[in-house]
């Protein structure tokens, strides 16, 4: 990591939250606000929005007169990992059923640390793809295939 003259994250994260108050603003601006007493469509949004602003004013002024460590560099392996993840997951639910595609997906994900096992992935993998099939298919009643067709 590198030294910074300025809180690089915090910065980056109040003018992320400026900007989403200000393009709040922006998409809300033509609607009637009203009043406390007799709210108008615009008044919550706006006072959300004007929240968010002051949250963003707040983290930006921090971030410019704090010195913190930098951004760390981006670590290709972890985001290659969930990349593939979801990937898959996305491309084989349908066509290998939440059972495999879940497990599939949890055991390339438990590749984007040094740390993880093979083993202990594929414990977890069995466990969470059967908890996704418990909630998804059986509680909620949503139309998915448990098993490939």
């Amino acid at each position: 990591m590198t030294r910074s003259r300025i809180d690089l994250q915090d910065l980056l994260f109040g003018l992320f939250l400026v900007a989403v108050a200000a393009g709040t603003l922006v998409a809300t601006r033509k609607l009637a606000i009203g009043h406390a007493a007799d709210m108008g469509p615009g008044y919550m949004p706006r006072v959300v929005a004007l929240a968010l602003m002051g949250f963003g004013l707040f983290f930006s002024g921090r971030g410019l007169w704090r010195m913190r460590a930098g951004i760390a560099p981006v670590q290709l392996r972890p985001l290659l990992a969930i990349l593939a993840s979801v990937g898959v997951f996305a491309l084989t639910a349908e066509r290998l059923g939440l059972a495999i595609a879940s497990v599939v997906a949890v055991i390339l994900a438990s590749f984007a640390t040094r740390e993880g096992r093979l083993i202990e992935a594929i414990v977890f993998a069995i466990v969470l793809s059967g908890a996704a099939v418990l909630l998804f298919v059986k509680l909620l009643g949503l139309p998915i295939p448990i098993w490939p067709r």
